[in-house]
């Protein structure tokens, strides 16, 4: 609505091809419609997990894993779609390198995963 009004000024204002305001708002205008396609692609294949049939043997989308690296302290990944990842509470991309080497892994087994930063090797401590 707020981009409607801000062209309709901007065309109430004359000479459009020297305007920044008809500018700046078509720009916003096509950056929201991206948006919208973006989303809609989003929600067309979104997939609803009904959490009473997961079963917690194996690595799953939306698990939350407890790893343990030798020497080091437990740490929890929880997989995730790539449009919900957010590191810094644990949440990882099931396509990451992390997220793949993990899925379909059960508690004890150990992963071997080839990282940016180098080889690690962990072991699946416990599923949630």
């Amino acid at each position: 609505m707020e981009i409607s009004r801000r062209l309709k000024n901007a065309i109430e204002m004359g000479d459009l091809s020297e305007n920044a305001d008809y500018i700046a708002a078509k720009e916003d205008q096509g950056f929201l419609e991206g948006r919208i396609l973006e989303i809609e692609t989003i929600l067309a294949n979104a997939e609803v997990v009904d959490e009473e049939n997961v079963e917690n043997d194996r690595v799953q989308i939306g698990h939350k894993v407890t790893v343990k690296e030798e020497g080091e302290p437990e740490e929890v990944f929880e997989l995730v779609g790539v449009s919900e990842v957010n590191t810094l509470l644990g949440k990882i991309s099931y396509e990451s390198p992390i997220g793949s080497a993990l899925l379909d892994k059960r508690p004890g087994d150990k992963v071997k995963v080839q990282t940016p930063g180098g080889a690690i090797e962990f072991t699946i401590i416990k599923i949630e």
